[in-house]
């Protein structure tokens, strides 16, 4: 059988190089179908081997994906007038996909779910009013659907369901300063709500689910003994990448890519122990990893800058040097490098501190990867308000 898939895959090689995320040319059909009957046979081939995983991870679900320059795109903007503006920019720009919220901040599922899992454990807010309409939208416009999917940060699962959260001696649900609280990493409940959320967004056709917030909450190391949670014997750096590893392993068979948001800096420091993040253990388990390498999320000093808001190249530059030397132990499982960077003034940041953020400041972030071999990006600005008239022009175009 796989000699066979493999002759398969050869002879049609040369005929699926598909150019967008709606080819629909019967090589690049065929293509697909290949890649995830070898996923799908790989794991079948493994399921009763004693204390072997499925490991449905090494072959790429989306070897025809373009490569993605993106922005984000809230719910209510997705389902608003917003929208009309986001598309058209699209059209008119080498920008190709949005990431739209489908699991927000707050732990809303974005749009009308008619599924009883996830109805028992979350709460639809519809600021998508017809999903199916946005996807059709989408397609048309040949736009690359990527379904952001907030994981352990969930106020609303938490309130919902205090025992899959973290409670202080009187049973109360913890939440920080922002008012948010946070859902157990511990949880096998809280992998599976957020997997079938993936793959119910995967039925509808997004192709690759990006997780944001997979850790524990900033500073859980101070109050891990003192809040009332289920826990385990392994660390949260293992229990965060091993839910990364989970949930690519139940993605991989539908064809769908996994991506993680993750801290810039962690390419530049240690494990954050405290909030279960080891950059090298969650790189291992995605098709791709997106750094939030915000100029403005920099202190005084690092990457050689006074300023690193004032200096986009160089913030970025640094950063994506680091992220290269992290990630080279990964050899072949290296994944994707695909960094969020910043089309947003961050003015909070007081006088002398920041820049106003333009077309300049823009670009040359997008010098800074191509000049370190990085050729897919993500926008961020959380009004969805994205500077006009920028070259997003990447390496090799």
């Amino acid at each position: 059988m796989n000699i066979i898939l493999a002759l398969l895959m050869l002879a049609t090689a040369g005929f699926s190089g598909g150019s967008g995320p709606q080819d629909v040319s019967a090589s690049s059909k065929l293509t697909a179908s290949l890649n995830t009957i070898l996923i799908q046979n790989k794991h079948q081939n493994q399921q009763g081997q004693d204390d072997i995983k499925p490991n449905t991870t090494e072959l790429d679900p989306q070897m025809d994906a373009p490569k993605v320059k993106g922005i984000y795109v809230t719910a209510y903007s997705a389902g608003g007038s917003r929208m009309n503006q986001l598309v058209d920019l699209l059209d008119q720009t080498d920008l190709n996909a949005m990431v739209i919220d489908i699991k927000d901040d707050e732990g809303y599922i974005t749009y009308k779910t008619d599924n009883p899992k996830l109805q028992e454990l979350g709460k639809s807010q519809p600021f998508i009013g017809d999903i199916q309409q946005l996807m059709k939208r989408l397609e048309k416009h040949d736009i690359y659907p990527i379904a952001r999917v907030v994981v352990f940060k969930d106020t609303i699962l938490a309130k919902k369901n205090p025992e899959l959260s973290f409670r202080h001696g009187d049973g109360s649900v913890w939440s920080n300063s922002g008012g948010d609280s946070f859902v157990n990493p511990y949880s096998k409940e809280v992998w599976d709500y957020n997997i079938e959320i993936a793959k119910e967004a995967a039925k509808l056709g997004f192709k690759e689910i990006q997780f944001d917030y997979v850790r524990f909450p900033e500073g859980f190391e101070k109050r891990a003994d003192s809040l009332k949670y289920t826990k385990t014997e392994q660390s949260r750096v293992d229990v965060v990448s091993d839910f990364v590893q989970y949930a690519r392993e139940e993605l991989a068979p539908l064809g769908i890519r996994v991506s993680v948001d993750i801290f810039g800096y962690a390419a530049s420091v240690p494990a954050a122990e405290g909030i279960g993040q080891d950059f090298v253990k969650i790189s291992k388990n995605v098709d791709i990893i997106s750094p939030m390498v915000y100029p403005s999320h920099y202190t005084a000093g690092w990457f050689g800058s006074p300023v690193p808001d004032k200096a986009p190249y160089q913030t970025i530059k640094g950063s994506m040097e680091d992220t290269h030397k992290k990630l080279d132990e990964l050899d072949e499982k290296k994944p994707i490098i695909r960094p969020w960077i910043q089309d947003f003034t961050a003015s909070w940041l007081g006088n002398g501190n920041y820049a106003k953020y333009g077309k300049k400041e823009i670009e040359e972030q997008i010098r800074a990867l191509n000049d370190t071999g990085v050729d897919e990006f993500l926008l961020w600005n959380a009004s969805n308000r994205y500077t006009p008239n920028v070259e997003y022009v990447t390496t090799g175009e």
